[in-house]
């Protein structure tokens, strides 16, 4: 008995640090006990609304990359939490899109299925890595409950004039029968299949977000962004201040002396070309002009001799996206054989048609002045054009004009797997809203994915589903679907009220949760967080919310890449699954750990698995540091651990606060080796726990268990952070050679004594006495020979 009861005393309570056993506990008693649920009108703290940005759930479901997202968000949100404050941190999924219906195109699975069963994966996933998710607020866009309210705000829109249909030309892919983004065409071929594209004209909805712009614009400089996002805003708006001027087609004039004379009487509008400058003051050195190939007055101003080569010309720049044209540093072009007349010199000078000119942008029309203008110089020098020194003028030939590099949203797709956009046409063609009381427009069940043979989407083969009747007249449903954005500009509202099935939101909660305070992501720099802002503002104007920012402060971070440093991407076989890490043994803890210590968060850095054995071990150690102090508990009180740990506190909050998360482990790392060294005692290790506990939850809950300590978030005493010893820089003549460590209390002389004793200050002083030696207080030394 006596033996027995000996090995029990001596058998260490604690087991070896076991990452399944203790992670699989926390998260179902997260679960069970509701932990993370955000309290609705709780007054009593402060609160925080932290989101990342809408993932889309493919088929691969969550990689490491994606983890380094959702956990800068929790850490946040834990470190919050742990300060008392009422922390709203939501989940959900941007689900429409062409990825899952290309897939049932290929498979004849519906998107419906696919995209459950990806959901459901990704809900797996961040349940394993233990996220502190409201899941009571899951959200999915092709939920019929959610997109009905996307369809009304498109409504809403719509009525006030800011959803329109016009006819415009678009990439179009014949194989995939569907319209292409600029960015979706390389060489002037799909990316998806590597078919040639072709310009198409089509009908085409859009969203009036040109009538924000000003607003967007002078908004930025309000905003807690990055900068570089905020100046890619500034560059995708480009609003520019100049003139709109009228050139003559020369054709039409008679004589230089006569109509071509500024101010006097010229041809009609129709047979002359309008520009836009920023620079009217520099026309009298404009020695030519530039078309863009697309422009009206190519085809009809081109002489019967230049025909054949404009035409050439004209069709190889339509094969080309805006993005090759806008990046092609090499200028080409071709003489359309026309001239115009120079407004302010009377003199004739030379069309050209060149791609580098866009209809996006101005009139799609240029004065070339290739003496005050690079690009337009690069060009002049290829085509030996005139370059004359400019005759610089206030007055201008033509009218002030504010212009916009941004054009207004194209926001119809001729897809199925989309947001069924509420309109129906009569007889007649005219485009009526479908009431609200028969929102939400449902998708129906299709066989067949594919659009039709005119590239309307697999919608207009439902002939049942076309018909719908609206004030007692059998109208004809629209078949195109919404741009998948559409359904991420505005659930960030929705979160706030996901329920809601009487209106897309309350007021009175969005206003109480609402704006964001903390927005977190790494894509979608212009077109999602343009279009999110635009709608915030609409809503705003309609007295749906009471602010005119989404988010209060955006968080743009870098890439976790492959190992050897490419992007990570299912197509190049280099994705690695969260679950292989957490399965392996490492656990969730450690990979969290490791992606927030592996690189500042905003620098891109390449995966390690070395680097995630690293962490497991520092892991192992704090849970062997404290679990040698439950077996054995002894406390060790000294300065120095009261010292390291007011420090280390002090340390880890402020680096949280400035987003520093890699320091901070660091910091952790180095507390650790301090009290491996120095001894530890109860409230030492408890707030070690407490500011570990962000980064790795599941082992500092289990711990601080074990010891009875609850996470509040620990407080510093600064009188524990006075040092008794101070670092002085040493300088010679004003250049610095050194520094000295005294202590705090030292008298002045004993530190000028030290400052002289520096060997290195003693190769520049040799044996000259000093004329003089400045000492300013607890900072420098400066001996001046």
């Amino acid at each position: 008995m006596t033996l027995e009861r000996n090995r029990a005393i001596i058998t260490p309570v604690m087991k070896r640090y076991n990452p399944s056993e203790i992670e699989s506990k926390w998260q179902k008693i997260w679960e069970e006990q509701k932990t993370f649920v955000a309290k609705d009108f709780d007054k009593s703290r402060p609160k925080k609304y932290l989101a990342e940005m809408f993932p889309y759930p493919s088929g691969a479901g969550l990689h490491v990359g994606h983890v380094r997202n959702f956990t800068i968000v929790d850490v946040l949100a834990r470190f919050y939490t742990q300060q008392g404050f009422n922390v709203l941190r939501p989940f959900g999924y941007d689900t429409f899109g062409l990825p899952a219906e290309n897939y049932a195109i290929k498979t004849g699975r519906s998107p419906q299925d696919v995209t459950r069963e990806n959901t459901d994966n990704f809900r797996k996933q961040a349940k394993r890595l233990g996220y502190a998710i409201d899941w009571s607020r899951e959200l999915n866009t092709s939920d019929p409950e959610y997109y009905k309210w996307t369809q009304w705000i498109f409504a809403r829109l719509f009525e006030k004039g800011l959803a329109y249909k016009k006819e415009s030309a678009q990439w179009w892919c014949e194989f995939d029968k569907t319209v292409l983004a600029n960015e979706q065409v390389e060489g002037g071929k799909c990316w998806r299949c590597g078919n040639e594209v072709q310009k198409k004209k089509m009908n085409q909805w859009y969203l009036k977000i040109t009538q924000y712009a000003d607003e967007l614009l002078e908004e930025l400089d309000s905003l807690d962004w990055p900068e570089k996002i905020k100046t890619m805003q500034r560059n995708w708006i480009g609003r520019s201040e100049g003139a709109e001027i009228d050139f003559v087609i020369a054709r039409n004039v008679e004589t230089k002396q006569s109509s071509n004379k500024p101010g006097s009487p010229r041809s009609a509008r129709d047979d002359s070309i309008k520009v836009f400058t920023t620079r009217p003051d520099t026309i009298f050195g404009a020695t030519f002009m530039v078309l863009a190939p697309e422009h009206s007055m190519v085809s009809k101003i081109t002489t019967d001799g230049q025909k054949k080569e404009v035409q050439k010309y004209v069709e190889a720049a339509q094969k080309k996206s805006d993005i090759e044209r806008l990046e092609n540093k090499e200028k080409t072009g071709v003489f359309t054989g026309a001239y115009a007349i120079n407004p302010a010199t009377g003199e004739k000078i030379p069309i050209w048609v060149a791609d580098y000119i866009m209809m996006g942008y101005g009139t799609g029309a240029i004065m070339a002045v290739p003496h005050d203008d690079e690009r337009d110089r690069e060009f002049a020098e290829k085509f030996d054009l005139p370059i004359v020194k400019t005759k610089y003028t206030d007055k201008i030939y033509g009218e002030k004009k504010v212009n916009y590099k941004m054009h207004d949203w194209l926001i119809s797709r001729q897809r199925y797997w989309g947001c069924p956009i509420p309109v129906a046409y009569d007889k007649s063609g005219q485009a009526h809203l479908v009431p609200d009381e028969q929102l939400p427009v449902l998708l129906p069940p299709m066989d067949d994915y594919k659009p039709d043979e005119s590239g309307r989407s697999a919608l207009a083969k439902n002939v049942d589903w076309l018909k719908v009747e609206i004030d007692g007249e059998v109208m004809t449903r629209e078949t195109d679907t919404l741009d998948g954005y559409a359904c991420s500009s505005w659930y960030l509202l929705r979160y706030t009220d996901p329920h809601n099935d009487k209106e897309a939101w309350s007021k009175k909660l969005a206003d109480f949760w609402a704006p964001v305070d903390v927005y977190i992501g790494a894509d979608h720099a212009v077109a999602h967080l343009l279009y999110v802002r635009f709608w915030t503002k609409f809503f705003a104007d309609e007295g749906m919310i009471n602010f005119r920012e989404p988010a209060k402060k955006l968080i743009y971070h870098g890439y976790i890449n492959a190992e050897d440093g490419r992007k990570m991407s299912k197509s190049l076989g280099n994705v690695i699954d969260p679950l292989e890490i957490i399965n392996s043994g490492y656990g969730a803890d450690t990979l969290r750990t490791y992606e927030l210590f592996i690189a500042p968060y905003e620098m891109d850095a390449p995966w390690s698995t070395a680097g995630v054995g690293g962490v497991y071990r520092f892991l192992a150690r704090v849970w062997k540091l404290v679990g040698d102090y439950i077996d054995s508990p002894k406390d060790s009180d000294t300065d120095e651990i009261t010292k390291l740990q007011h420090k280390t506190i002090k340390k880890v909050t402020q680096d949280l606060e400035r987003l520093g998360f890699n320091t901070a482990v660091a910091a952790l790392m180095e507390y650790v080796n301090g009290l491996n060294k120095m001894g530890a005692n109860k409230s030492a290790l408890v707030d070690l726990l407490k500011l570990l506990a962000p980064f790795a939850p599941h082992i500092a809950s289990e711990l601080l268990e074990k010891l009875g300590a609850d996470d509040a978030w620990p407080q510093w005493d600064e009188k524990y952070l006075i040092s008794d010893e101070m670092t002085i820089a040493v300088q010679v003549n004003g250049k610095l050679r050194g520094e000295i460590t005294v202590a705090t209390d030292a008298e002045q002389a004993d530190i000028e004594t030290a400052a002289l004793a520096v060997e290195n200050v003693q190769n520049f002083t040799g044996d000259k006495k000093p004329a003089r030696i400045i000492y300013v207080p607890g900072k420098i030394v400066n001996i001046v020979i």
